[in-house]
C-alpha cells in the first residue's frame, strides 16, 4: 500500500502540489457527486432528438470516463469533463427539432467542430479567435442558451404548457406533476445556496423517490418502480458509429451557423470553466497563464470528436470541478477518481432510467441560471454593448430560435459600432459571421 501511494505521489506530484492521495480521493468524489446529474439529464435531453435514451446514457458515461481520465493523465489537473448540458439542448432542440437535421448528421456536425477545434488548438489560432468575438455577443448567446435550457426543463415537466391566448402558461396546480416540479424549484436552489455537495443530484434523487408515491393521473405513478437496481452496461448500439458526414456536404451553408455556434461554445465555454477552476486551485502562473492549457483544450476537442461516435454531443470542462478543488483537489488523481465514479454509474443505469422529467427540470433550471453570470461583464450604460446582448437572447427566446437571436444580435452590433464611430471594433471574425447568417437565411428561404 505504501509503495502504491509513493508511486501516485511521484506520478502526480502530490507532495509538490501540497496534497495527499486521501485528499485527492475525497475531492474526486465531491466533484463526481456535483456533476453526475449529467448521466440523468443528458439522455433525457437527447431523447427529444429521437435518440435512444439507454444508449445515450452509456455514451455519456463512456465519454466522461475517456475525457476525464485523459485530462487527468495528460494535463494532471483536477478537472471533470462530460457532455455539456447547454450545447446538447441546442443540439436536440435547435439543430434536430427546429432545423430538422437528422440526428446522425447532427452528430457529424459536432464531431466536425471538434476536429476544427483541435486544429485551432494545436496551431495556437484559438487564442486569436477567442479575443475577436465581442463580449456582448458572447454574453447574449450564453444567456440565450440558459433561457432555452430553463424553458425545455419546464416544458418537459409540464410546468409550462401551450396557451391559445398567451402562447405559454403555467400548468394546472391540480396536476401532481406540476406540484412535484414546483417543490423541486424550491428545494434545489436552497440546497445550492447552502453549498451542499452534490446539490443537484440530491435534488434529482429526492424528487425521483417522491415521484414513486405521486400518481401520474393515468393509473400509475410519476416515477416507475425499477425492476432492478444494477445491471451490466448496455452497449450504445442504437447511437454508436452512426455519423452522417454526407449530409454536411450537401447542406454546408445551411449548417454553417450551428457549426460556428458549437465552435464558440467549445472555445469560450471550456476557457471560462477552466479559468475558474484553476484560479480557485491557485494554479495560475504569475502572468495569469493557465497551466497545460493546450493539453486540456486538446482533450476537450478529442472528446467532442469521439463523443458523437458513441452517441452524445459536445464535451466540456465542468464548472462543478470547483467543488473538488474546494475539497483540496490539486492534481490529475482527482480526475481519475471522477472517472472511476462514472465507471460505477455504467452499472447503475436501471436507476438512472426511471428518473422522470419532473426531477430533472429543477437541475436544468439551475444550470440555465448559471449562464446569466456573464451579464456582469457588460457596461449597462453603454448601449453599443447592451442592445446587441439583449436582442440576442430576447429574440432567441421569443422566436424560439437561437439563430434568429445570434443573427440580429450580430447585425445590431455591427451597425451600432459603425454609426458610433467604433468601426475598428468589428473584427474579421464578425464580418465572416454576418456573411454566414446572410447565406443561411437565403438557403433557409429556398428550402422552405
Amino acid at each position: 500500500m505504501g509503495k502504491a501511494v509513493a508511486g501516485l505521489d511521484r506520478f502526480f506530484g502530490l507532495s509538490r502540489a501540497g496534497t495527499t492521495a486521501g485528499r485527492e480521493v475525497i475531492a474526486g468524489l465531491t466533484t463526481f457527486a456535483a456533476m453526475v446529474y449529467c448521466v440523468a439529464v443528458n439522455p433525457m435531453i437527447l431523447a427529444a432528438a429521437g435518440m435512444d435514451r439507454a444508449s445515450v446514457l452509456t455514451a455519456t458515461c463512456l465519454i466522461a470516463i475517456f475525457s476525464t481520465g485523459m485530462v487527468g493523465l495528460l494535463a494532471n489537473l483536477p478537472l471533470g469533463l462530460a457532455p455539456a448540458m447547454g450545447s446538447n439542448v441546442i443540439f436536440a432542440w435547435v439543430l434536430v427539432v427546429q432545423m430538422q437535421v437528422p440526428w446522425p448528421a447532427a452528430l457529424a456536425v459536432v464531431s466536425l467542430t471538434g476536429m476544427i477545434f483541435l486544429i485551432l488548438t494545436l496551431t495556437k489560432v484559438r487564442e486569436k479567435i477567442a479575443h475577436e468575438l465581442p463580449d456582448p455577443l458572447r454574453v447574449g448567446i450564453q444567456i440565450a442558451v440558459g433561457l432555452v435550457i430553463m424553458f425545455i426543463g419546464m416544458r418537459n415537466a409540464g410546468f409550462v404548457v401551450a396557451s391559445k391566448t398567451t402562447f405559454i402558461t403555467m400548468g394546472s396546480l391540480s396536476n401532481p406533476g406540476v406540484i412535484l416540479t414546483l417543490i423541486g424549484f424550491i428545494l434545489t436552489p436552497v440546497l445550492a445556496a447552502r453549498r451542499i455537495p452534490g446539490a443537484l443530484i440530491i435534488s434529482i434523487v429526492t424528487m425521483t423517490v417522491i415521484g414513486l408515491f405521486v400518481p401520474d393521473g393515468h393509473g400509475g405513478t410519476i416515477t416507475h418502480w425499477p425492476d432492478r437496481l444494477a445491471a451490466l452496461p448496455v452497449w450504445p448500439r442504437e447511437t454508436a458509429f452512426r455519423l452522417d458526414f454526407a449530409y454536411i456536404g450537401h447542406h454546408l451553408v445551411y449548417l454553417l451557423p450551428m457549426i460556428f455556434f458549437f465552435l464558440c461554445t467549445e472555445l469560450f465555454g471550456t476557457l471560462a470553466n477552466l479559468l475558474g477552476v484553476v484560479s480557485a486551485a491557485g494554479l495560475l502562473g504569475k502572468t495569469g497563464a493557465i497551466p497545460r492549457a493546450t493539453e486540456v483544450f486538446a482533450t476537450d476537442a478529442i472528446g467532442t470528436i469521439v463523443g458523437p461516435v458513441l452517441g452524445t454531443a459536445v464535451v466540456t470542462v465542468y464548472s462543478e470541478s470547483v467543488t473538488g478543488v474546494q475539497a483540496g483537489g490539486r492534481t490529475g488523481l482527482t480526475a481519475l477518481v471522477i472517472a472511476a465514479g462514472f465507471v460505477v454509474s455504467l452499472f447503475l443505469w436501471p436507476l438512472f432510467m426511471i428518473i422522470p422529467p419532473q426531477a430533472t427540470a429543477p437541475a436544468l433550471l439551475m444550470v440555465g441560471m448559471l449562464m446569466f453570470g456573464g451579464i456582469g461583464r457588460l457596461d449597462l450604460s453603454d448601449q453599443t454593448q447592451t442592445v446587441p446582448a439583449i436582442l440576442t437572447f430576447m429574440v432567441a427566446l421569443l422566436t424560439s430560435n437561437l439563430i434568429n437571436g445570434m443573427a440580429l444580435g450580430t447585425f445590431s452590433y455591427v451597425v451600432m459600432a459603425l454609426v458610433s464611430g467604433r468601426g475598428r471594433r468589428i473584427s474579421p471574425v464578425l464580418w465572416v459571421l454576418c456573411i454566414v447568417f446572410v447565406l443561411f437565411f437565403i438557403v433557409s428561404a429556398h428550402l422552405r
